[in-house]
């Protein structure tokens, strides 16, 4: 991260995601797999900044890529039911980038208002770049 950069959120996905294999692996499943899927986890790291949100992952190889926040184009949450009982969200950022045009955050705490804090900074930045995102669909052919 920049130092001009501005942290506005940083977490990882909730072990509750994990839930099934942890219950399996007291019945079925070994505990090194509930354990792998624990470490996994735990080494998914996202960071929104003024500037772009930032997805690291891996735990023997290691991988960071970002999405700048004036690519932004939609940002969605969606609850499943078990994690709205929990207070979790699935944050869904989809944008123009090519390598990452959607990007999902899940089970995170507090989605609505960190959605809302992710809005703000995306049209702050957008403001600070003068750029604006533009659709162009098909749908009348030219002929000549």
């Amino acid at each position: 991260m920049e130092q001009n950069e501005e942290l506005i959120w940083k977490g990882s996905p909730s072990q509750w995601t994990n839930f099934w294999i942890f219950l399996s692996s007291i019945l079925v499943v070994p505990i090194p797999i509930a354990f792998w899927k624990w470490l996994s986890t735990e080494k998914n790291k996202y960071e929104i900044t003024s500037e772009r949100i930032i997805h690291q992952q891996g735990v023997f190889k290691v991988t960071v890529d970002d999405v700048e926040l004036y690519r932004v184009k939609d940002i969605r949450i969606e609850q499943p039911f078990v994690y709205r009982m929990l207070g979790l969200s699935n944050l869904i950022v989809v944008s123009s980038d090519r390598t990452r045009p959607s990007l999902t955050i899940p089970a995170i705490k507090n989605g609505l208002q960190v959605r809302e804090q992710l809005r703000k900074a995306v049209e702050k930045r957008r403001d600070e770049k003068r750029a604006r995102e533009m659709d162009f669909t098909g749908g009348g052919d030219i002929e000549l």
